[in-house]
């Protein structure tokens, strides 16, 4: 368990595995990968936590190759959700819960991937159904935010707002529709042009005295005891606890086996 200390990192600049963290989770460190040549900025698949079965959405913080339908070699970033991605998330999500299986999602995300190439394959459509599957699913889900979790991607991997049973964070943990440097960016051009609009005009110094206030505002309210206080988190959680805390929300679903029938309404294919 204590293995996890030496494997995550949470350094955009040293991505980590994602497999070799759910290894360490995982009974006897076994996991059945469902579609791993495909869709690789997700991993999905199935495995035994303390005994029970569940199905983990993840996601990979490596860098990935792709091939696009014409043909073409391009590069995926780790921890960002493309259209294949989203693509096998929802079809593995729906599949757990036409069998009951429990869901565990492992936050690390930066979003869904934007841009006119995405556009054209499809990344609204499919972003959508992998929404559309988490939000209707049926089956106990449990997250686990490990690094940062932003934008429509913390939505999509089974945010607060999706209800899952449990939420718990890593004290390495950050959520928020964007991080703070970026946030902090989009702020202050938008002052700026406001500015300009009735002539007038930041100085350099007034520029970096906002970034750097909204960026503390940002970085203090994504802070994972932020969350917490207000109840969003429901634990922040040692890392080596992992598979306990998970082991442990399993047996307090386990109390609870009467499900609804699963149902997504219109889902376009």
């Amino acid at each position: 368990g204590e293995e996890i200390y030496g494997i995550y990192d949470s350094s955009p600049a040293r991505p980590y595995d994602i497999k070799e963290v759910i290894a360490r989770i995982t009974d006897a460190s076994k996991f059945d990968e469902y579609k791993a040549e495909y869709g690789k900025t997700l991993v999905c698949g199935y495995a035994r936590i303390g005994g029970f079965a569940v199905g983990i959405v993840a996601n990979q913080k490596l860098h990935a190759q792709a091939t696009d339908h014409e043909g073409h070699k391009r590069v995926e970033f780790g921890g960002v959700i493309y259209t294949e991605s989203a693509e096998k998330a929802a079809r593995f999500i729906m599949d757990c819960n036409q069998n009951l299986v429990p869901l565990v999602f492992l936050h690390d995300v930066n979003g869904f991937m934007v841009g006119r190439d995405a556009e054209w394959s499809g990344i609204i459509k499919a972003g959508a159904k992998m929404v559309n599957a988490v939000s209707n699913s049926i089956v106990p889900k449990i997250a686990v935010i490990l690094g940062g979790s932003f934008g429509a991607g913390h939505y999509a991997m089974c945010g607060k707002a999706y209800d899952p049973r449990f939420l718990f964070a890593w004290p390495t943990a950050k959520y928020a529709v964007m991080s703070g440097d970026a946030a902090a960016g989009t702020l202050v051009e938008i002052k700026i042009r406001q500015l300009e609009r009735g002539g007038k005009q930041l100085s350099e110094e007034e520029k970096k005295e906002l970034y750097d206030s909204v960026k503390r505002t940002y970085d203090e309210q994504t802070d994972p005891r932020y969350g917490a206080a207000r109840l969003w988190i429901d634990k922040i959680i040692d890392p080596v606890d992992t598979r306990d805390a998970i082991t442990t929300a399993l047996e307090a679903a386990a109390l609870n086996p009467d499900v609804p029938e699963f149902k997504v309404g219109v889902l376009q294919t």
